[in-house]
């Protein structure tokens, strides 16, 4: 906290025109309102959150200039596509105070070398969330949303995630992360377009219709399918034996960001373990910050979403970037399977 206090003091003393506030654009449901509640209440910097609800949103929102937005947590396969376009700033967090706390395997990642853009946020995997009461079968597959059993047709949601889906697709259908070969993207084609009909939504705000069993399953980020099972105990969250996506979130300040130093003591904040510990206590997801874990609540330790069983740990692929010419054919499918 001594840390957090003198860095604060520093932008009292620096002159009037600083705003002291902060306008964070982070996705939907997923930021601490308590740890929000105790960054303001020790900096005196006022934080607006706007939410997005996929990756390709926040990027084109972004592009578009005139957002009014400081800061943005894009996935790590986007977030070279945000450096390549000029639209962060390299604001080294690693010379940052509080960096000495980010984990070892997050301190140099492919996505980031070296962490000169962004910080970890959070970090999961993707996999399927049941209502057991509704589904008594293997949990553990990607068939439940790409050949869906006759109990579960139409009450699947799916998220609106291009590279989520479209990844779970290909590994289901024996493909690698990124491929091009034509005959498995046909298949992925196929398959996605067999399937569709019978999902009731595409969608990413869906805890509640889960809870209150307006959904019966659907292919869903852990630490919500755990939301989920706090709130009604029959819904379980399996992992793909085909492969499943790990995927991490990352805080960034844009290249544009008007309040600058504002952001770099968020940024400088998130990082303090007890800090940390209240964004995974609230969205339920693991962080990269180290010693995060004694501030945590008791269920985020043994919670089977966020403790990957070590049968089907195996199966998890980090998420890449993929190169333009993959990506270009998996948005002719996504947009396909949009319409």
């Amino acid at each position: 906290m001594k840390r957090l206090l003198m860095t604060t003091a520093a932008l009292t003393l620096s002159g009037p025109a600083l705003a002291q506030e902060l306008q964070l654009y982070n996705w939907g449901n997923y930021t601490s309102p308590e740890m929000i509640e105790k960054f303001e209440e020790e900096t005196g910097i006022d934080v607006t959150i706007t939410d997005y609800d996929s990756n390709d949103t926040a990027l084109a929102k972004i592009k578009a200039g005139g957002h009014g937005f400081d800061m943005v947590v894009p996935s790590a396969t986007y977030v070279p596509i945000f450096i390549e376009e000029g639209l962060l700033m390299e604001a080294r967090p690693d010379q940052m105070e509080n960096f000495e706390h980010v984990a070892e395997r997050w301190r140099d990642p492919e996505f980031d070398p070296g962490r000169r853009y962004t910080v970890p946020w959070q970090w999961g995997t993707v996999g399927m969330v049941v209502d057991t009461s509704v589904y008594e079968g293997d949990i553990n597959t990607a068939a439940l949303f790409l050949e869906p059993p006759e109990e579960l047709q139409g009450k699947i949601n799916v998220i609106p995630e291009m590279m989520d889906v479209m990844s779970i697709a290909i590994y289901y259908e024996g493909g690698e992360q990124c491929t091009q070969d034509r005959e498995v993207l046909q298949k992925v084609r196929d398959r996605l377009l067999a399937a569709k009909p019978h999902w009731l939504s595409i969608d990413y705000g869906t805890i509640e219709k889960y809870a209150e069993g307006d959904l019966s399953a659907g292919l869903y980020w852990n630490g919500a399918a755990l939301r989920v099972r706090l709130q009604n105990p029959d819904y379980a969250f399996g992992y793909p034996q085909t492969g499943y996506p790990v995927w991490s979130d990352n805080l960034a300040i844009l290249a544009d960001a008007e309040n600058v130093e504002e952001a770099k003591t968020f940024m400088n904040f998130v990082m303090e373990p007890e800090n940390a510990a209240m964004l995974s206590n609230f969205a339920r997801y693991a962080n990269g910050i180290a010693g995060s874990e004694e501030y945590m609540d008791e269920v985020m330790a043994t919670a089977p979403e966020v403790n990957v069983p070590e049968e089907l740990a195996g199966a998890g692929v980090d998420s890449k970037i993929c190169p333009p010419e993959a990506q270009q054919i998996y948005r002719a499918i996504w947009t396909e399977v949009l319409k």
